[in-house]
Parts: structure tokens; C-alpha cells; sequence
């Protein structure tokens, strides 16, 4: 037998499939996933591999082929099933079959088994207060002692034993070669997820109703497919996912449910804990290893049902998968910005394809793919108009800040916002304060000659940090803040200043007996830190909470009525095509965090451009007004999802090297796409020209159809494989980036 193995080089950018005899030790053994170690190259140094394939028949001379040392014992297989999800990513995003194999592998290696012991009495009663006179009669005390203990509990954990009866190993082996005892040790499984099963009834809205029977019609006539459950903000998708899922498992399924964000893992794990108990588990990467390892092992076997965590939960080893959910589908955190530069969304449609599993898709602003595909009849629309408790959704103010600033007010807390958070202060209610910056990051700047000053290493601005630093959030790089300008000597230097640390001291300034809460970054660094945030604003010990993005995505705070975006523009007028669409989701998603529960609630949008479409929708929250706005404009301009988009990131420390390359490049691929409707830009420098001093360029191919941009890649690859110039280079494929280079 021979096994078709794919060798850990990366480095090498070695992408080949080989082939090594399988000694007759391992045969029945070895199976397709299997990480091995194999001897490679001239020296027969010893190299880790993974299997992909089996045969019997060799495709090469058999007196060169190499035998497969063992298997690596400390290694993890891959599913089979996932071994072919690896290779349709690879064919799909570009990079290296160990690059996707490596991706769908969540864990790397084994962790030791936790094990719990505990000691089991073998005698029957009457013989074991013989045993404790023995013992008394020849004075054995420590003996006597767990003996007693014993007929009081047949049953005593060890380290209650060696604790609390000061009892040591050594007793406890002596009894147990008399056959008095007996010392008895199982796996106990690191469990992340700590709650109490509710036994819960919930009452369906007609809407809601409606959502559940499209999917459960199809799913039980064995029909697989894609659904877009659209629902504003507060209309209960999460109940119609968590039903969803109860029907399906009790079918002997699993099912893996992703979010976007760590911060979203409490909320949304004690709801689902609620109702489905320790079938539940997590993955994430604030786990310890062997947390990690024992959730994927509990997946295996077919130990829980549901499994909840950003992107890289998708590839959970469920042997019998029956249904994916992605909540928040539009989030960007979907697509890897590693190679594979994969997007969960396609690539959860393919492993559903794959195993026979649907896959649901929801969001209160669905992207502008997910939409596009349920125009053309690709997915299933199931649309929850209504909040689930018929709640009216918040009144929205949208402040002209061009105007505060004409009338005298120069804090970024515009008068509206002010007098409604003092309002919520004394009637007890809670505010939460959005805004898309983190810590005090505002690029320091000479106000006399404009001076900006920047990292030696990247082309980027430092950013000033509470301590008198300056950082670079791209290298590290940090050095002391300055008090006179390099460039022209002037002391009128100083930071523009947008962060939520300023916000939090502002708020506490303004509002001296309000409790704030900061959530942000820098405040979750550590495990558990966005648990104890959270649960502590829940539990009403804040009355107000500034955060960034992470804050208003997902949340149910029922006391929350007043919501605050303190800077709409922020991400309105980045770099990017994708920047309205962006600015309307996260207005529309922080907006929506307010008034969820029983009480009215309002939100103030402060923005700089209030007739901005993106704004104006988001003030209406009506999705439609802006997806036939936006997807005009993507028509107009050919971006995705009307037209697909690949770039072509190439980076490399000689310049001059960069640019030939890139020059080459795009020859190349003009070349290879004579007679095929495509448009090539570039190569041009990205918006950050340098990094850690590496240069880097962009070449940008447009094209209809995406398996036109996919044979190109191909081709492009196979041409860089073949040109020793080019390893001197890192080139990655991006295909429809959600960020511009």
C-alpha cells in the first residue's frame, strides 16, 4: 500500500503531492488525515506530512520510493471530510495545500488527558470494620483513618483523600495490594462553558413561525440548501437558530453556529446552554490548549451537538454535520485575512455541500453578496419585519456636528446626546456610547507646519498612548512622545485625539456620579474579559458603557434605551468600495441596541455628512432604501458582488526587485487573459506602502465571472512556481477583498 502525502515545507513554497510506501506495521492503521513523519529530501531529514490520499498502486518508480517513518503520535489527524474541504480552498483562494490543511485543522496538537481519580472500597461492610479493628489493634493509623472514611462513602475522590485526610500515595497502595481498595482513574473533559439548563418555552411570533417551517419543510424532505434569515435588530433570529437546531439534533445531527466576534461568545452561549445544556461547547482562541483540544475530541465522539466560535469553529469535526449557522453574516471578521484568504460564508456553503447540511445566514443588514444571491434566486429569503416582542424600534436624532461647532460646542458630545444621557442617568435607565476607535490612537501632528510623524518602519502614522508613548499598531514600533516638532522645531505639537479612553474621561468629567464601563481592546485582553464587562453592565453595575465596534453587535441589554454613535464618518469616507456599506451596518446594528427590552428607545447619530445615503438610511433603518442605492453604484463601477474582484498582494524588502516583479506579473496575466471580458489595474502601492520595511504592491484583476479570476490564479501560480525571481517575493491571492490594500 502507499500513501500520497503532502509535506509540512511551506517555507519552501513547495506545493507537490508524494508518495511513500506504507510499511506492513502500519497498514490498517494509517488513515487519510494523518499527520506522519517521513524522511525527505537528500539527507532523508525527518519532515511532518499529512496524508490526503491511499492506493495500492505506485505512480512512480518503486525502487526510489521513500517508506513512512510512523505516525506522529503528538499530532492530530485531519477529517477526510475536511482533507476535501482543504482542497477545494486551495483551488478557490490560492496558497498552498498545507496552508489549507493547516487552516481546517483547529488544533495542532494532542494535549494531555485531565484525569480524575478516586478511590472504590472492594469489601463488603462486615468485612471492612474488620479491616478497621485490624488496623486500630495494630495502632495503623493513617490506615484506620480511610478505612472509616470508606464505610462512611464507598466512594472518595483522591485529592479529597490526600487533602483533607492527610492520607499519602504510598497508604493508599498498601490497601490496594490487600485487596481492600481499589484506585481508579477516568478522563474528565475541560469544560469552557459553565451554566444550569432551563427547561424554556418559547412563544413564536407569526413571523417567526413562518422562518422555522420554510427551513424544517425543506430540511426534512432531505432538500439542502442556503437561507438569509433577514430580521431587524430585536426580531429574534437567535430563537429561530436555537429551533433550527433543536429539530435538527433531535435527528442525531450536529450543528456549528458561527459569530463574529469572541465579545459575542457569552451572550449568545448561555442562551444556547439554556436550552441545550452541556451539549453546547465553544471554540475560541482565549482557550487554554488542552480546553481546545478536548472540544474538538467531544465533537468527535459525537458529545455535543452545537458548537459556538468565531471563523476557525467551522471546522469542527462533527461526524455527522446536519446544519451551519453564521450570525451577523456581514461582519467582515468572516474573511481570513491568512492564506487561505477564504470567506466563511462560501466556504460553509461548500462543506454543507459536501456533508449534506443547510446552511443559514442571518443579519439585520445583510452584505450586499447575501442579498445579491437572494435577488438571483441562489438563496432563500426569511424575512422578520417586526421586533420579536413588537417593540417600536428607537427614535433616531441625527446631529450635524458642522453645526455644533458654529454654535460654540466643541465636545464630542454634541447637546442632544448630553441632555438625553442625563435624562437616562437620573430615570436609572442605561447608555451605550459607540465609537470606531480604540485607546487614545490619534496620530501626533505639528499644528504649525503639519508635520505628521510617522514610523521608520511602516508608512504610517504613530499613534499617542496614555504613558507619554508613541506606538505603531502595525510593527511595535514605540519610542517617547515629542515635545517640539523634527521638522520645523515648533512646541505646538500634540495628538489628534478620537479614542474611547478620551470618551470615557470626557463622560466622567461631564457626568461625575456616572459608573463607566470601558469596552475596547485593550480592556479584553485578558480570558474572560469581555464575560466580565458584559456581565457586569447586565447586572446594572455601569450605567453607561463606551466601547468600539464590539459593542454593538449582537448584545441584548433590556435597560439600554439611549444609544450614542459619537463619530458616523469614521468609516465613511475610508479608501475602500465597500466603505457606505460598512457605515450603514455598524450605524444601523448600534442604533438597533437600544430599546430591546420593554421600555422606548432613542439613539443620536453625530455626523459630519448627514445627507449621506449611508446615513440617511441608517437613521430610517430601511435596508432596502440603501442596498437599491448601493448596488446601483456597484453596477455603475463593477465591484462585488455585480462583478468579482482578485488582488494580487506582492511584497518583498528590495524595492526595485518589487517593481519588476509586479511589472512581470501583470504581463503575465494580460497575456493569459486575451479573449476573457477582464480588466487589470495596477500594480500600484497600497495605502500603506511599507511595512516592518517591506515593500508591497497591488495588482487588481476584474472580472463577471469569479471561475475567469480562478484560472488566471492558476495560472499566475504556476508562473511564479517556475520563475526562481519570484522567491525573493511573497505574493498572496485575495479574491473580492473585504479591505483595500
Amino acid at each position: 500500500m502507499y500513501a500520497d502525502i503532502i509535506v509540512d515545507i511551506t517555507h519552501e513554497k513547495l506545493d507537490k503531492i508524494f508518495q511513500y510506501r506504507i510499511p506492513s506495521r502500519l497498514e490498517g492503521e494509517l488513515a487519510v488525515g494523518m499527520e506522519v513523519l517521513v524522511p525527505f529530501g537528500r539527507g532523508n531529514r525527518e519532515t511532518k506530512g499529512y496524508v490526503i490520499g491511499l492506493s495500492d498502486t505506485c505512480g512512480y518508480d518503486e525502487a526510489k520510493v521513500k517508506e513512512v517513518q510512523d505516525i506522529s503520535r503528538k499530532g492530530v489527524a485531519i477529517e477526510g471530510k475536511l482533507v476535501a474541504l482543504a482542497a477545494w480552498m486551495k483551488e478557490q483562494y490560492g496558497g498552498t495545500m498545507i496552508q489549507a490543511l493547516k487552516t481546517v485543522l483547529p488544533i495542532k496538537q494532542k494535549e494531555n488527558a485531565k484525569v480524575k481519580k478516586r478511590i472504590r472500597l472492594l469489601l463488603s461492610e462486615e468485612e471492612g470494620r474488620q479491616k478497621l479493628e485490624h488496623y486500630l489493634e495494630k495502632n495503623q493509623k493513617a490506615r484506620a483513618r480511610l478505612m472509616a472514611a470508606l464505610l462512611d462513602d464507598n466512594i472518595l475522590e483522591y485529592e479529597l483523600v490526600m487533602k483533607k485526610l492527610n492520607i499519602t500515595l504510598s497508604v493508599v497502595r498498601a490497601l490496594e495490594e490487600q485487596g481492600v481498595l481499589v484506585l481508579e482513574s477516568r478522563q474528565v473533559y475541560r469544560n469552557p462553558v459553565k451554566g444550569e439548563k432551563e427547561e424554556s418555552c418559547i412563544t413564536f411570533t407569526e413571523e417567526q413561525k413562518a422562518a422555522i417551517s420554510a427551513f424544517w419543510e425543506d430540511y426534512s424532505r432531505g432538500k439542502r440548501g442556503t437561507y438569509l434569515v433577514y430580521g431587524v435588530t430585536g426580531s429574534g433570529k437567535t430563537e429561530v437558530y436555537i429551533e433550527m437546531i433543536r429539530r435538527v439534533a433531535a435527528q442525531g445531527k450536529q450543528a456549528i453556529v458561527l459569530i463574529p466576534e469572541i465579545a459575542l461568545t457569552y451572550q449568545t452561549v448561555m442562551r444556547f446552554y439554556r436550552n441545550f445544556g452541556d451539549r453546547v461547547s465553544i471554540m475560541n482562541s482565549r482557550l487554554s490548549a488542552g480546553e481546545r483540544y478536548d472540544q474538538m475530541m467531544r465533537a468527535k465522539e459525537g458529545k455535543i451537538d452545537v458548537m459556538i466560535g468565531p471563523r476557525s469553529a467551522l471546522f469542527t469535526p462533527f461526524p455527522n454535520l446536519g446544519l451551519i449557522v453564521i450570525d451577523e453574516e456581514h461582519e467582515p471578521t468572516y474573511k481570513s485575512e491568512q492564506v487561505p484568504r477564504y470567506h466563511a460564508r462560501e466556504t460553509a456553503q461548500a462543506r454543507g455541500d459536501m456533508e449534506g447540511a443547510s446552511l443559514v445566514l442571518g443579519s439585520a443588514t445583510p452584505s450586499m453578496e447575501a442579498m445579491y444571491r437572494v435577488r438571483r434566486g441562489e438563496y432563500v429569503l426569511l424575512e422578520m419585519k417586526n421586533r420579536s416582542r413588537m417593540q417600536d424600534m428607537a427614535k433616531v436624532y441625527t446631529v450635524d456636528l458642522r453645526e455644533e461647532l458654529k454654535e460654540g460646542n466643541h465636545s464630542i458630545l454634541s447637546r442632544k446626546l448630553q441632555e438625553l444621557i442625563a435624562d437616562r442617568l437620573e430615570k436609572k435607565e442605561q447608555t451605550m456610547l459607540f465609537l470606531n476607535r480604540r485607546g487614545y490612537a490619534g496620530f501626533i501632528s505639528c499644528r504649525e507646519c503639519g508635520h505628521v510623524i510617522k514610523c521608520p518602519h511602516c508608512d504610517v502614522s504613530l499613534s499617542y498612548h496614555r504613558g507619554g508613548k508613541m506606538v505603531c499598531h502595525y510593527c511595535g514600533y514605540e519610542e517617547p512622545k515629542k515635545q517640539h516638532c523634527p521638522e520645523c522645531g515648533s512646541r505646538h505639537i500634540g495628538e489628534f485625539k478620537a479614542g474611547t479612553q478620551q470618551v470615557e474621561d470626557i463622560v466622567k468629567r461631564q457626568f461625575p456620579n456616572a459608573r463607566v464601563l470601558r469596552m475596547d481592546m485593550d480592556t479584553t485582553r485578558q480570558k474572560d474579559g469581555h464575560e466580565k464587562i458584559l456581565s457586569a453592565f447586565a447586572d446594572g453595575e455601569a450605567d453607561i458603557l463606551v466601547g468600539t465596534q464590539m459593542i454593538v453587535k449582537g448584545h441584548d441589554f433590556p435597560n439600554v434605551t439611549l444609544a450614542g454613535v459619537l463619530a458616523a464618518d469614521m468609516s465613511l469616507y475610508a479608501d475602500d468600495y465597500r466603505a457606505g456599506e460598512r457605515t450603514f451596518q455598524l450605524l444601523t446594528q448600534a442604533v438597533g441596541r437600544a430599546g430591546r427590552g420593554s421600555k422606548k428607545g432613542e439613539a443620536v447619530i453625530q455626523t459630519y455628512s448627514p445627507d449621506h445615503y449611508g446615513i440617511v438610511t441608517a437613521a430610517a433603518q430601511d435596508y432596502e432604501a440603501f442596498y437599491e442605492e448601493e448596488i446601483h453604484y456597484r453596477e455603475l463601477m463593477g465591484y462585488p458582488p455585480v462583478e468579482n474582484l482578485l488582488a494580487v498582494l506582492i511584497s518583498c524588502e528590495d524595492e526595485a526587485l518589487l517593481e519588476k516583479g509586479a511589472g512581470y506579473l501583470k504581463e503575465y496575466a494580460l497575456r493569459v487573459s486575451r479573449g476573457r471580458s477582464i480588466e487589470i489595474i495596477g500594480p500600484a502601492s497600497p495605502g500603506i506602502g511599507k511595512v516592518k520595511d517591506v515593500y508591497r504592491k497591488v495588482l487588481y484583476l476584474k472580472a463577471e465571472r469569479y471561475d475567469t479570476l480562478i484560472r488566471i490564479k492558476n495560472y499566475l501560480e504556476q508562473y511564479i512556481e517556475i520563475n526562481t525571481g519570484f522567491r525573493k517575493m511573497r505574493i498572496q491571492f485575495d479574491f473580492n477583498p473585504m479591505n483595500v490594500f
